[in-house]
């Protein structure tokens, strides 16, 4: 958080309220800036001092790079001070032009109505708490508005060139509160749409997950063991039920029920975002210009996450079968499927799925009440400091999907107790309630948060290989935005 912290000084306006900087001032104030920047004092910055330097800004790899490419007049891969100069001096007129058009009543001042605004011209439709968190990120002096100063700070080093970049760019900080934690689908753009731009962004958030669902693997298989056996069958810590795997099945046993797990993110994310597309239609009653609340996203998120489940419902049975299978019982996801089917019937295929439904909202609510409370609360106490950082959007996320689990975790046990029940001999089929009534008879409350241990572990690994794999490949399938975070 080093950088974060030095950054104000190198750009703070040295003169008060709205009077312009001379030449001399500026120059004084971009070869300081130039200084902090060139941390191996050879005279030029490159790309790995300015991601370095500007860590805390949100800034990704591309925006860096497009950064250099344009002040780069002898095409030597670096800046010197002369070319640094020159492109900060360009870039100031842009932003100035930029900032005039966005204040609309000319009043020398960005208000909320105008972030709004200017989102809308680009088919966005944002609410009122969502632009007020925007300029938080920018309001250094508390006036709930942004003035030339803060606006020329906030963007300095950020290589946007037009109105529709910043646009995307305010769009884009908002991703991980709606996106990130599959809690609501992000809204986008009709043009966007078109483009083939969301379902770019939504592959690149399947693959974050197959890779964070891989990498969690092995603790999410130990959480199953234990959610279905209790106490009974399955004692002791962690790295007693990794010995009993091991020896079990081997090394490769650890990854039972991945694959299935893997494969069913594709189709529930675009279901879900498909859902709530039509849902948020619906709920605008034919008013394309209204802004839907939090409370509205929230209601059509968990309501397209339903649908969503019901649809690909059938999946979340096998994974569970095929994560405590022994070995040799089933060849492969087929065979399971049609064991199942021949020995239970189709029903067997939705066992558990009432207490999954009634898992979502807890989860969802929570999870999504508890981010949007730490990011709005950081940007109260870091006034025009841009975006959050990695590890703080990590860190939010980690809490609130914690939060989100320990409200839902009952009713995901009883839910893959219900899915499990014929492939444990001797188990009696019993309801949502009997199981619920027999758990907390014979092992206590805290039966109903067996296995939450490992799940737990998980989160934090999770939410982090997610978010680093989601960056890079979004910037891999071309939807790397200009300051994405």
């Amino acid at each position: 958080m080093g950088p974060q912290r030095t950054w104000i000084p190198w750009v703070r306006c040295q003169d008060g309220g709205e009077s312009p900087d001379t030449d001399k001032d500026r120059e004084k104030r971009w070869a300081e800036l130039f200084d902090q920047l060139d941390l191996n004092k050879d005279g030029h910055l490159d790309i790995s001092e300015l991601r370095a330097g500007l860590a805390g800004r949100g800034l990704s790899k591309g925006s860096l790079e497009r950064l250099v490419k344009a002040g780069d007049t002898n095409q030597d891969g670096v800046l010197d001070f002369e070319e640094f100069t020159q492109y900060l001096r360009t870039h100031e007129k842009q932003l100035k032009l930029m900032f005039r058009r966005l204040d609309s009543n000319n009043d020398g001042e960005i208000d909320i109505a105008e972030i709004q605004n200017c989102l809308k011209n680009i088919g966005v439709n944002i609410s009122v708490e969502d632009a007020t968190r925007i300029l938080l990120s920018m309001d250094k002096d508390g006036t709930m508005t942004i003035d030339w100063n803060e606006w020329r700070d906030h963007f300095l080093l950020n290589p946007l060139t037009n109105m529709e970049d910043v646009a995307r760019y305010w769009k884009r900080s908002m991703m991980l509160d709606l996106g990130e934690q599959l809690t609501v689908p992000d809204d986008f753009s009709e043009e966007e749409k078109k483009s083939g731009y969301v379902w770019r962004q939504l592959m690149a958030g399947a693959m974050a997950g197959s890779v964070s669902r891989t990498g969690t693997a092995p603790l999410d298989r130990l959480k199953v063991f234990r959610q279905v056996h209790g106490s009974t069958d399955f004692k002791g810590n962690v790295l007693s039920g990794f010995q009993y795997m091991l020896k079990e099945g081997g090394v490769w046993s650890l990854w039972r029920g991945n694959g299935i797990n893997v494969l069913k993110i594709a189709p529930e994310t675009a279901i879900k975002f498909t859902a709530y597309e039509q849902i948020k239609n619906v709920m605008r009653g034919g008013d394309e210009s209204r802004n839907l609340r939090i409370h509205e996203r929230f209601v059509a998120g968990s309501l397209a996450g339903a649908t969503a489940q019901t649809a690909i419902y059938p999946m979340e049975v096998l994974k569970t079968r095929l994560t405590l299978r022994k070995t040799g019982q089933f060849s492969g996801i087929a065979d399971c499927a049609k064991q199942i089917l021949q020995r239970e019937g189709v029903t067997a295929f939705y066992k558990g799925y009432v207490p999954n439904l009634l898992s979502i909202v807890p989860y969802a609510g929570i999870d999504l009440a508890v981010y949007e409370t730490l990011k709005f609360a950081w940007l109260n106490r870091n006034r025009g400091l841009a975006d959050p950082g990695v590890m703080v959007l990590v860190g939010c996320g980690a809490v609130s999907s914690t939060c989100g689990q320990l409200a839902s975790y009952p009713l995901a046990l009883i839910r893959t107790r219900m899915q499990a029940q014929a492939s444990v001999k001797g188990t009696p089929k019993l309801s949502m309630l009997a199981l619920i009534h027999n758990i907390v008879t014979k092992e206590g409350v805290a039966g109903l948060y067996r296995g939450i241990s490992p799940n737990l572990l998980k989160v934090i690994p999770a939410v982090s290989v997610s978010y680093v794999v989601y960056e890079y490949t979004r910037i891999l399938l071309g939807v790397d935005i200009e300051g994405g975070i």
